[in-house]
Formats: structure tokens, C-alpha cells, sequence
């Protein structure tokens, strides 16, 4: 059957069968369970309005159901029992399995170095982008180009970025953007200033920001009443300050590296670094869904408060940071911890580009070998649901401040 017309029936039966499913749940509602006449007519009316909201949710639950509920707890079961012995119950012995795994530390290290830069750069670059295009007569122009990329699919990006990490061999001509600008550098003050100062302020910016983090989590634990508040913070703290000694070696490394100037680089191959490549291409796209919404946000600032500030003899860097920023910092978590989420199911990048070769394993790319290439149902379905433990707290934290918004 053509394409198109498989399309138009899918349309037409699937909405005409909603229009159908509404129309006569309610008919056979109102005119035979709980008719509107006779002496329970008042009765029957509340009763029928109190189970018609119910008749309009029914088909959101029965597809959560199945399409989420359902494959929650079968993976759940299947992560518990081992196929290769008939499916027999095997408690957890995969997650073990996994945990005896170096690949999947490296999964685990290396979505946490995920979920640290790509939010944070992304963030960053949308709230500078949403700043500036404000002010220029092109903005909207601007706004469009930078928003582009989400257009694009991961695996269409990944595509992009493969072509501009391309590398062909030494006296070749260099398709790739990067090797072609590489062998540009001798080891002269150029090669220096981008190739190790640029760098090296970069991870020095982000370890400043991670100690700033820590010893504010630690220095508000004793003003935290709530046991639970405490144990997250101190995670938090922990985890900012690794952070801080992880960009700290960095710093180092870059500092200290030999590099071999005047030859092509297999950019996707250099340790630590592939994976610094391969984050770039999603900050590269998710940097317009952040400068769209915080585009809205800044706009919905007061302006009263922004003349208040004019007047008081504030510049413009004290305008945004401490009249801006705190207006909007609750749009920022929101943006933050999507795009968190986003990460922490980031495959296909990483599939079309390293397929997790080199130390670029994530989890979700784990996942994947484990149950359809090694086919170990057990240990990718643990996988499974330790990204689904990672996923949960953020979506409920983002339920709640959006539930905290609405009163």
C-alpha cells in the first residue's frame, strides 16, 4: 500500500475512532447507566459527571499502561531472571554481573561527565544567546539559525559532526573542518593560546564553578533540617567536589600533552577527549530548545524591576546577574534538568559515531550491546533499569516544581 494513503487511513481511523469513543462512552453513560430522567435524575446527573472525566482519561491510562507500565515491570522482571536457563529466577545475579563489568563503570563515568558539561554549556550558551539576539536587529534571525539544529536528527548530527571530525591520511587533502584547521598549527603562539591556554581556562572556569558548588552544599548542611535534603547534598557536595579534582587533572593533561602538530588527528580515538567531541554535538542542538525558552523567560521579566536597577547605578553585567538571573532561576532548573534527562538517555550519537569504542561508552549504548548484541537479556534489562533509578528523582523533581508553580 502507497505510503500516503497509509498515513491518511491511519489519521482518519485513529482520529475518527476517538471522536467515536467519546461520542458513545457518553451516549451510553448519559441515556442507559445513569439516565438523566425519572425520579434519580438529580442522582444520576452528579454520578455520570463524577465518572465522565474518568471516560476521557481511560485511553491515556490503558496506553500508559501498556506502553509504559508494563515494559517497566517486565524489565524489571527480566533484569531478576536469567534466559539462557529458561527464564529462571535468578534474583540479582545480573546486577552483579554488570557491577563486576569495567564497561559499565565506564558507561557510568562517562554519562556523569555527560550530565555535568552538556547541561551546564547548554545551558549557558542558550541563556547568552537569549540575552544577545534580544538586542540586535536580526534577533529573530539569529534565534532561527541557533535553533536550526533541533530540526536535526541525533543520528543526522552525528552524520554532520563525522564529516568534520573526518581524517585522511598525512600529504591528503582533509575533508574534515578540523584536521584542515589542525594542520594549520606548528607549535608556535598560536598552537599555545588554543591549543593549551583556551583549554586550560575552560576546565579552570568549570572547577572554580564545581568548588563553588561543593562548599556551598557543605556549608548549608547544618542550616538543613531535613535528614533526606542532607544525604542529597552531601551526595551533591561529594560528587561537585570529584568533579573539581577530574577538571583539576585535566587541566594538567592539557598542560602537559604532546601534540603532534603538522598530522592528521583520529579525533574520536584520543582518550577522554572523544568524548569531550562527541558532547559537543548535542550541546550544539540542545542549545536552541534553552535559548527559546529562556528567551521567554528574560521577556517576562518586569521591567520596572530592570528601571529600578537602571536608576540605582547598576551596569549592565549587575543587570543580568543579579536582576535577570534570580527572576528566571527557576526556568533555568526547568531547562537544566531537561536537558539532563535528554543526556542521560543520549545512544544515538554515540552509536553512530564510536558505538562506545575508545573509553566513549555511555549506559544507554551499554544497554544496547548487552541485549541485542551480546543478546544478555539479564544484564542489559539491569542497565535498563538503572537509567530508569537515574531518570526518576528528576522527573519528579520537575513534577513538583511544576505542580509547586501552578498554586
Amino acid at each position: 500500500m502507497n505510503a500516503a494513503l497509509l498515513g491518511l487511513i491511519t489519521i482518519v481511523v485513529g482520529v475518527g475512532g476517538c471522536v467515536g469513543y467519546f461520542y458513545f462512552s457518553n451516549v451510553i453513560l448519559d441515556k442507559f447507566i445513569f439516565p438523566a430522567s425519572g425520579p434519580k435524575a438529580g442522582r444520576n446527573i452528579n454520578r455520570a459527571n463524577q465518572i465522565r472525566p474518568w471516560l476521557f482519561l481511560l485511553p491515556a491510562i490503558l496506553a500508559l499502561g501498556l506502553y509504559l507500565a508494563y515494559p517497566v515491570f517486565s524489565t524489571l522482571w527480566l533484569s531478576l531472571t536469567d534466559r539462557s536457563q529458561g527464564g529462571a529466577f535468578v534474583g540479582f545475579a545480573n546486577y552483579s554481573q554488570m557491577m563486576e563489568d569495567p564497561k559499565f563503570w565506564e558507561a557510568l563515568r562517562n554519562n556523569a561527565l555527560w550530565l555535568i558539561v552538556v547541561p551546564a554549556l547548554s545551558t549557558a550558551f542558550g541563556l547568552l544567546a537569549a540575552q544577545l539576539t534580544d538586542r540586535i536587529r536580526w534577533g529573530a534571525l539569529a534565534k532561527s539559525l541557533i535553533f536550526m539544529p533541533m530540526a536535526i536528527s541525533f543520528v543526522g548530527a552525528a552524520v554532520i559532526f563525522k564529516l568534520i571530525y573526518d581524517s585522511r591520511p598525512a600529504g591528503a587533502e582533509q575533508i574534515g573542518v578540523l584536521n584542515a584547521l589542525w594542520l594549520r598549527f606548528d607549535g608556535g603562539i598560536g598552537s599555545f593560546l588554543w591549543l593549551r591556554l583556551v583549554p586550560s581556562l575552560l576546565f579552570l572556569a568549570l572547577l572554580a564553578a564545581s568548588a563553588y558548588v561543593a562548599w556551598n552544599l557543605i556549608k548549608a548542611l547544618p542550616n538543613t533540617a531535613s535528614l533526606g535534603v542532607k544525604v542529597l547534598r552531601g551526595i551533591g557536595a561529594i560528587l561537585a567536589a570529584l568533579l573539581a579534582v577530574e577538571m583539576a587533572l585535566l587541566i594538567f593533561g592539557v598542560l602537559t600533552a604532546e601534540l603532534d602538530y603538522g598530522e592528521p588527528q583520529q579525533w574520536l580515538t584520543i582518550d577522554l577527549w572523544n568524548n569531550f567531541f562527541l558532547m559537543i554535538i548535542l550541546v550544539w542542538i540542545q542549545t536552541g530548545f534553552a535559548m527559546v525558552i529562556l528567551s521567554a523567560a528574560l521577556r517576562g521579566i518586569p521591567e520596572e524591576t530592570i528601571e529600578a536597577a537602571i536608576i540605582d547605578g547598576a551596569n549592565p553585567f549587575q543587570i543580568f546577574f543579579k536582576i535577570k538571573i534570580p527572576q528566571i532561576s527557576s526556568t533555568i532548573v526547568v531547562v537544566w534538568t531537561t536537558i539532563t534527562i535528554v543526556v542521560l538517555k543520549v545512544f544515538d550519537i554515540v552509536f553512530a559515531l564510536t558505538n562506545g569504542q575508545n573509553n566513549t561508552q555511555v549506559l544507554a549504548n551499554y544497554m544496547y550491546n548487552q541485549l541485542f548484541v551480546a543478546l544478555d537479556w539479564g544484564v542489559g534489562s539491569a542497565s535498563a533499569m538503572v537509567i530508569m533509578l537515574l531518570v526518576t528523582p528528576i522527573l519528579v523533581w520537575n513534577i513538583h516544581n511544576a505542580r509547586k508553580e501552578m498554586r
